[in-house]
């Protein structure tokens, strides 16, 4: 099965508890970034337990060793099941995560390729490859790659292997959910959803892909 992901980027506490209650029958998980986090405060993960489902912490962590452990343990104390971090800053960095991803039975996942038109400046040349194979040396639980681009997801596939691939760009950045659901192990769909008139309906929209594979 293709799992299917809310990115709740909402900035207003009742909003996004309306948001998640309405699509919880319909999604598998839900990505919490900053946008919320920084409005409502970490603990407002707590928020989220009623739903019974995975919470996704896309901190992108990008820093230091010593930064990067601090932030993981953070995120996993306040209940998070998952963490995104970047993959350029090197192994040390993404072992970090890995690591404290691992001792409270979370998942780390890399990010090898954004999926906006700005990420082919730097992703592209070998660099998305490069990250890709250095998460796995890292033992992280898999990567984030495009829906915007099916062909370079496609690519990072044949690094990866079996290790999940979770894909943003569906939606509102253009991503076909049905080309790229045969990939990935997990869609992350937000504006398309979270900003749609009846959120509910929009991700009921997407029950297509969760029968996929």
């Amino acid at each position: 099965m293709t799992e299917l992901i809310l990115a709740l980027d909402v900035t207003e506490k009742k909003q996004a508890l309306k948001i998640a209650k309405a699509c919880a029958p319909h999604i598998d998980a839900i990505k919490l970034g900053y946008p919320l986090i920084l409005s409502c405060g970490l603990a407002f993960a707590a928020e989220f337990e009623s739903f019974d489902l995975p919470l996704i912490a896309d901190f992108k962590v990008a820093d230091i060793p010593n930064t990067n452990q601090l932030i993981a343990e953070q995120v996993f104390d306040a209940g998070f099941a998952s963490i995104i971090c970047h993959g350029f800053c090197g192994k040390d960095s993404i072992t970090a995560c890995v690591q404290v991803a691992e001792d409270y039975g979370g998942a780390c996942f890399v990010v090898a390729e954004m999926s906006h038109p700005g990420a082919t400046a730097f992703f592209h040349g070998g660099a998305a490859e490069k990250i890709a194979s250095l998460a796995m040396e890292c033992g992280a639980d898999g990567i984030i790659a495009p829906a915007t681009r099916p062909e370079r997801t496609s690519a990072l596939r044949k690094i990866v292997g079996s290790r999940k691939i979770l894909s943003p760009g569906v939606g509102a950045q253009g991503g076909d959910a049905r080309a790229i659901a045969q990939i990935v192990d997990g869609i992350i769909v937000g504006r398309a959803i979270y900003a749609a008139d009846d959120p509910k309906t929009a991700a009921e929209g997407f029950a297509h892909i969760r029968s996929t594979k």
